[in-house]
């Protein structure tokens, strides 16, 4: 994945969320070969327009099997993408389960916030992905409150620095207030993260943080052949 980022530039993302109908398997190998073929040029053919990761969830929940974690400069090449896989021969047997639209952006709490996607690390062995709503309650404090519980919970995750965490902002464009990504080597430090964010005191106004979707950073060839095309 490109980075198309810079620190005050706004970029769009999404998660497209598919499961695979059992349908799928079943059909014959040349049928599959050439749905499967149809996707992988759908996905490659968008690459200079659309910034796209793909990640394995099979076996981990029962409602999807793999998502592809999208970033662009503009919002419709998002949505031509998602129209075109969907018009594949595997799209067919596609269901898009979740989809989280957003907006990448610098954070009012902290400078430097954004972690490139395309950084010369690459991606890590996961990424784990979830929505994020906090209670208006929050929202209605003043800011030198807020930026004193998020300083707690900045301080925590700096203790964890092999992990990163990709912010996105839905306000006005989705369902949840952000939706987070974090990008890491080890779900057992991921983890400890997790279990060390809720004992901050910003996490008392955490009203919705699911669902959690674990992803295994796969090539889309990889996918396809997970999924027998």
């Amino acid at each position: 994945m490109a980075d198309v980022r810079s620190k005050t530039e706004r970029v769009f993302t999404n998660y497209l969320c598919y499961k695979v109908d059992p349908l799928w398997r079943r059909l014959p190998k040349s049928e599959r070969d050439v749905g499967a073929k149809e996707f992988r040029e759908v996905v490659q053919g968008f690459m200079g327009k659309v910034a796209t990761r793909s990640y394995l969830t099979t076996g981990f929940r029962e409602d999807l099997d793999f998502f592809l974690w999208t970033l662009s400069k503009e919002a419709e090449p998002i949505q031509d993408l998602a129209v075109e896989i969907s018009k594949t021969g595997l799209g067919k047997y596609l269901n898009m389960t979740y989809s989280y639209f957003a907006m990448m952006r610098e954070s009012p709490y902290v400078k430097d916030h954004l972690n490139p996607a395309g950084s010369e690390l690459g991606p890590c062995k996961y990424l784990v992905v979830y929505p994020f709503v906090k209670a208006r309650e929050w929202y209605h404090m003043s800011f030198d409150a807020r930026q004193g519980m998020m300083n707690e919970h900045i301080k925590v995750g700096h203790e964890f620095p092999a992990i990163r965490i990709n912010t996105a902002y839905s306000f006005g464009l989705d369902d949840q207030d952000f939706v987070v990504a974090f990008d890491t080597n080890s779900l057992a430090e991921f983890q400890d993260l997790v279990m060390r964010l809720r004992e901050t005191e910003a996490s008392q106004y955490t009203v919705r943080d699911t669902p959690m979707i674990v992803g295994v950073t796969k090539t889309i060839d990889d996918i396809l052949a997970s999924l027998g095309g």
